[in-house]
């Protein structure tokens, strides 16, 4: 069992990600196979069109965020989530500008 105080993690920058800071509040090598980021994306901050062989759950807990890809656009606000597949492309965006928070579940096959 792993659990983390809020505000507790560590400090992180995420490849292609642009406007963007957050914790690792769980990282793979404690849970063999999970990695949880709590993201904060800042006004007009977001991710570049990339894939991860690793499965991705964006769950957003404050502010608006659009994530693309695939041909499909997915307008998330507070409580809304999407699940991207492994070696699928996504870009993310902030809506509104104002930040938002994304809580981040990524998994390893």
């Amino acid at each position: 069992m792993i659990s983390v105080k809020d505000c507790k993690g560590e400090e992180y920058d995420a490849a292609k990600h642009f406007g963007v800071y957050g914790l690792q509040k769980i990282a793979e090598a404690q849970s063999k196979r999970t990695t949880v980021c709590y993201s904060y994306f800042q006004p007009n901050g977001g991710a570049e069109m990339s894939a991860s062989p690793k499965e991705r759950v964006y769950y957003v807990v404050k502010g608006s965020i659009t994530v693309s890809g695939g041909g499909e656009k997915h307008d998330l606000g507070e409580g809304d989530l999407v699940y991207i597949a492994p070696g699928e492309k996504r870009d993310v965006v902030v809506n509104d500008g104002k930040q938002a928070e994304v809580l981040v579940l990524i998994v390893t096959p």
